[in-house]
């Protein structure tokens, strides 16, 4: 029998918080590959350009995303990346096979000019270090080009190449997916966690300062996981300060609603990769957590046999067309639901990567050929709850309504998460109704919060759940939603099924 209605409600109090919002939770991706940086971020000769090359109209768009912190060079690619190829006059810069996606690196762009790129697009670096083909000697080399002032042979490299002033690159990924199969130079988990120690001794010898990432697994699916955690995890403990997470989904079935059923199986991911950082902590007695990055999360299965035909029949191409997958409502919609299970696990869940940024699996495309840059279906979710979502994730109390899925069992009508800006007095609550059977009703108390209105509610919505967004037709984006009432602070309102919602409070005005 068709359920008519459903129901989410909660209970909000000022005083009941999880977790102040790290804002790299915001953070993305831009990997040499595809046309991510050739054509993506950077293309000389296009009227839109600036006179370095990088597109203006693509980094607006990237500081409307509000993005502050980008994960470099890859990703895959930096399993085989020699950094020195990147620096220096450009016309001395040699090509390369770039081995993880089958393509020709022409190294026009190098660590120099992202690092320029990323002060334009007023973003940090998230550096990936080599791990694969190469090791501790070139992990440090780097660092002390990037890092060091002056006065030593890579620190004068950097100067002699245009750039006085170091980069000053906080945070440092220890490789990329060491455990995966595909991964040029991959380890063993011993191999692996062995090599990241001793990796990250010796970089913070140069720099203290600096953060360290250890590669978790590549995803839940792995079949070392979680054990590749508690093994590498017991050599790098106390050298590190974050475990990275990947993760991607997809529709591959056509199963709306069982796929919307699978940011639990984010959440399940986290909660499991916490429990295991924590087993590590008991057995080391140590004070100290090793917190989560997220550095690569998205749906990704559009593109796939398209990708797998370029790499395989027709390689070594310059900046080929690689997963340019085109995301519809629904994918928008799963989006949001990512984005609130990050936010349910702020107090350990630090850095996240949408990954990646542009034309690669991204929020924003370019057309080929010097076209318009425009924005996806998921760019609308991701660009709000970055807007708003800053401050401290609240605590509630919540009881929703469940449906039947084909492969998650039951799982929740709808997915909420609350967040609470000290600074600007506001809750903004990311609520996305996964249902497509029926609307579900919202009740909210926020009591504790005397004298606040409502002050707006945005809604990405769509009849068409494979609409999709193009440079010509811009067919999902957030409109104005239906009212919410505020009646002695308890908030009332309608969620419309398959809907993603922003629903803001702040105090009333006199």
């Amino acid at each position: 029998m068709k359920k008519e209605s459903g129901t989410m409600k909660m209970v909000l109090d000022r005083d009941y918080r999880l977790a102040k919002i790290d804002r790299r939770i915001f953070g993305s991706f831009i990997e040499h590959l595809g046309r991510a940086v050739y054509d993506g971020i950077y293309q000389p000769g296009n009227p839109d350009s600036d006179g370095e090359g990088f597109r203006k109209d693509v980094t607006e768009l990237v500081r409307e995303l509000n993005v502050p912190i980008v994960r470099y060079p890859g990703g895959n690619f930096v399993s085989n990346f020699f950094w020195e190829d990147s620096v220096g006059p450009k016309e001395k810069r040699p090509k390369r096979l770039e081995l993880a996606w089958r393509s020709t690196e022409t190294n026009e762009i190098g660590i120099g000019e992202f690092s320029r790129w990323a002060k334009k697009a007023d973003t940090d670096i998230m550096m990936a270090v080599n791990l694969g083909t190469r090791g501790i000697a070139d992990a440090c080399n780097l660092l002390e080009y990037c890092n060091h002032p002056s006065g030593t042979k890579y620190s004068d490299m950097r100067i002699a190449n245009g750039d006085k002033d170091p980069y000053r690159i906080k945070t440092w990924c220890l490789g990329n997916e060491m455990d995966g199969p595909w991964q040029l130079g991959g380890k063993t988990m011993e191999e692996y966690g062995r090599l990241a120690m001793e990796t990250a001794k010796a970089m913070k010898l140069i720099d203290p300062s600096v953060e360290l990432v250890s590669c978790g697994s590549s995803s839940i699916e792995m079949p070392t996981f979680p054990q590749w955690e508690a093994v590498t995890l017991e050599r790098d403990y106390d050298y590190v300060d974050y475990v990275s997470l990947h993760s991607y989904y997809g529709n591959r079935n056509n199963d709306t609603e069982d796929y919307l059923a699978s940011s639990d199986d984010m959440d399940r991911f986290i909660r499991t990769v916490i429990a295991t950082c924590d087993y590590v902590k008991a057995r080391k007695r140590s004070k100290k957590n090793i917190n989560l990055s997220f550095d690569e999360w998205n749906v990704w299965f559009h593109s796939n046999a398209a990708d797998e035909d370029i790499m395989q029949n027709h390689p070594w191409q310059i900046a080929p067309t690689l997963l340019e997958d085109v995301y519809n409502f629904e994918d928008a919609l799963m989006v949001g639901l990512l984005l609130i299970t990050l936010l349910k696990h702020a107090d350990r869940v630090k850095m996240a990567c949408l990954a990646q940024l542009v034309n690669v699996i991204a929020p924003i495309m370019t057309d080929p050929n010097g076209g318009a840059a425009w924005r996806q279906t998921i760019f609308y979710p991701f660009m709000q709850a970055s807007k708003y979502g800053r401050g401290s994730v609240l605590l509630p109390s919540m009881h929703v309504t469940e449906h039947e899925t084909s492969g998650h069992g039951t799982v929740t009508d709808a997915d909420a998460v609350a967040v609470y800006d000290d600074e600007k007095e506001e809750i903004t609550i990311f609520a996305v109704n996964r249902t497509q059977s029926c609307d579900v009703e919202l009740t909210c108390d926020v009591r504790s919060f005397e004298g606040y209105a409502v002050k707006g509610h945005q809604i990405l919505r769509s009849d068409d759940l494979k609409a999709v967004n193009s440079s010509s037709a811009e067919n999902v984006k957030p409109e104005e939603g239906a009212a919410f009432i505020m009646d002695g602070g308890i908030l009332t309102g309608i969620l419309p099924k398959m809907s993603w919602n922003v629903i803001r409070l702040g105090m009333a005005e006199e």
